[in-house]
């Protein structure tokens, strides 16, 4: 059987890049539609990592994420109703926006900080 050597960098850059990808498609709307997509093969791909530090990384990620999208297909259904409390859709949306990023960016930084002072160490694993 083979070895592989997985090493600290590789393990931090793991833990990093959900909330990293999240962060940059919530300040960049464009960019919303390809990370949902891309972020389901990050998950999953990721979600069984050797390292279990990095799963601790990745499932706060993935819960505020996901959970955000889910929010927002509740408020997208109750749209037209509430764009008339906050005087127009363009109001509606600049709120959600920004109360995404408020949600996602500042936490996503924070875990992103966290893991590059984490003491990652290598690890080396039997593959066949």
């Amino acid at each position: 059987m083979a070895t592989k050597i997985i090493t600290p960098k590789q393990q931090m850059r793991a833990a990093q890049s959900f909330a990293f990808f999240s962060s940059v498609a919530i300040v960049v709307p464009v960019l919303i539609p390809f990370w949902i997509a891309a972020s389901i093969f990050a998950y999953a791909s990721t979600a069984n990592h050797p390292c279990t530090r990095v799963c601790e990384y990745l499932v706060p990620a993935g819960y505020r994420f996901y959970g955000l999208l889910g929010t927002w297909v509740v408020l997208l259904n109750f749209s037209s109703n509430m764009a008339g409390w906050v005087g127009g859709a363009l109001n509606l949306a600049i709120i959600i926006w920004v109360v995404s990023i408020l949600v996602i960016v500042p936490l996503g930084i924070r875990d992103i900080l966290r893991a590059q002072h984490e003491p990652w160490q290598k690890i080396t694993i039997e593959t066949e």
